[in-house]
């Protein structure tokens, strides 16, 4: 056995018997659900997170049981978390409850981005959270609340927010791969998908920074473009006989280098091939942009380490390339524009199964600043009726993930195997428990062909069985 794997060893035998030093309490406060209160058994000192708290440390501990000292996992930096909203907030609490706080000595910097507390601040905290990603590198998010016209009506806001996913993005840069959590016992819709398939989406620019207009009558439509030292260059567009609209939109030579450079190191990380999908038939120069600032990063930079590892890289139409995916078995990675990578992400997660199965990072071009999040909302229906009282089947499962994705890159920077390891038991236990157990939520008894209420667990009941599973798996790998 190797010294790095022994001392993994050594360090997950200290965990086959959970110590819980803490004392959980919860509370309650009218800005959102359950609160945790975590109070150390060989102090005084308490720690508060939720609602209306922006930012705080949270610095796990050694705890002792009698004569016998037990050793929590070190984090060696820390992490930046994002609480949520609605019933994904309530799901992010009960996950640090029985997976985190137990098991790690981490320092967590919190940052509350229920939508009230944006309110609040007038969305500064979106602002701060993001800027605390950069300094710290990995952050871990929960689903939150973008709010419309009825929402701003719902909790009279001052305003309607913009996504805060947006914004988050709009300061990290960088390029949002999904991808699917693949269960075998979980039929897809797609029968003969058997790998993932990730989607990069080049969440800058295009449709989501446009200006759109609606022209009344007739008249004449034109693109100016005045350089920063010369004469303004007009572009005629169309000549309206009637009304009508028109869009401009607009993206960058830097953004689409930093996606090409996001999306090839990615797909080395994972050993893939990757495809780069435009309409570069119709959109000559725009989408001809994309097309040829992938193709020289590509010769320049990466072709000799694609070659190395016997995957490749390929421009593709995005209609040709939509058709190929349907027919492939998966296993590969495709870098869509923004408005294509946003819809083909939500066609492969329902494809595999769930958009309960999908995971979402945000990776910049340096391969260092990292978010990882659920790719699904709130979950708004379910917490209604979790307010009643009533129990819910919430899928956990892409909420668990992205735990565990910021721990693996908090853990690879870090070069900490052993939180890395402790990531990775956490994700084989959740799969297992559907897998092997056949222990699921109630949409993955739907999405299997079962209506019967035999066949699906609530969610407190299927993270109580992945915990089970999860303490057995380190009791196992205590034994190597």
């Amino acid at each position: 056995m190797s010294l790095a794997a022994a001392t993994t060893s050594r360090r997950l035998l200290l965990l086959r018997s959970r110590v819980i030093a803490s004392s959980f309490t919860t509370s309650t406060a009218s800005t959102g659900p359950p609160l945790l209160q975590c109070s150390a058994r060989t102090g005084t000192k308490k720690s508060r997170v939720g609602p209306g708290i922006r930012f705080e440390s949270l610095r796990a501990f050694s705890v002792s049981m009698g004569r016998q000292e037990f050793q929590k996992i070190k984090v060696k930096n820390p992490m930046v978390e994002l609480d949520g909203d609605e019933m994904t907030r309530v799901i992010w609490d009960w996950i640090k409850t029985k997976f985190i706080y137990p098991y790690l000595d981490i320092d967590l910097k919190y940052y509350d981005l229920g939508i009230l507390y944006r309110d609040k601040t007038e969305d500064k905290v979106t602002v701060e959270a993001a800027e605390a990603i950069l300094k710290y590198s990995v952050g871990v998010k929960c689903a939150t609340i973008t709010p419309d016209e009825a929402r701003v009506k719902e909790f009279n806001l001052k305003k309607m927010w913009l996504s805060p996913n947006g914004t988050i993005r709009n300061i990290l840069g960088g390029t949002v791969f999904r991808e699917p959590i693949v269960i075998p016992r979980i039929p897809r819709l797609v029968a003969g998908w058997k790998e993932p398939i990730i989607i990069g989406r080049h969440a800058h620019g295009d449709q989501y920074k446009a200006q759109d207009f609606v022209a009344p009558g007739p008249g004449k439509l034109e693109l100016v473009y005045t350089p920063e030292n010369g004469e303004p260059e007009r572009i005629k567009v169309f000549d309206y006989k009637a009304g009508g609209v028109a869009l401009a939109m607009y993206n960058t030579d830097d953004s689409i280098s930093g996606f090409a450079h996001a999306s090839f190191k990615l797909a080395l990380q994972k050993k893939l091939p990757l495809y780069m999908s435009t309409k570069n038939t119709i959109l000559k120069k725009y989408d001809g942009r994309f097309k040829d600032i992938f193709q020289e990063i590509y010769e320049s930079t990466y072709k000799a380490e694609f070659d190395a590892k016997g995957i490749w890289y390929e421009h593709r139409l995005i209609d040709d390339m939509v058709a190929q995916m349907i027919k492939s078995k998966g296993g590969f990675i495709m870098a869509l524009k923004n408005y294509d990578g946003d819809v083909q992400s939500d066609i492969v997660a329902q494809g595999f199964g769930s958009l309960g199965l999908m995971t979402s990072v945000l990776i910049t071009p340096d391969g260092k600043t990292f978010e990882s999040e659920a790719a699904h909302g709130t979950v708004t229906r379910h917490y209604r009726e979790y307010q009643k009282g009533k129990e819910t089947s919430t899928n956990p499962i892409a909420s668990i993930f992205a735990w565990t994705r910021g721990l693996i890159q908090r853990g690879t920077l870090d070069n900490t195997s052993d939180v890395v390891a402790f990531a990775e038991s956490l994700e084989s236990a959740v799969i297992d428990t559907v897998q092997l157990d056949g222990i699921m939520t109630k949409d993955l008894a739907l999405a299997s062909g079962n209506e019967d209420r035999d066949s699906w667990v609530t969610t407190s009941v299927f993270l109580d069985s992945v915990e089970k599973r999860f303490k057995a798996s380190l009791e196992a790998k205590s034994l190597l």
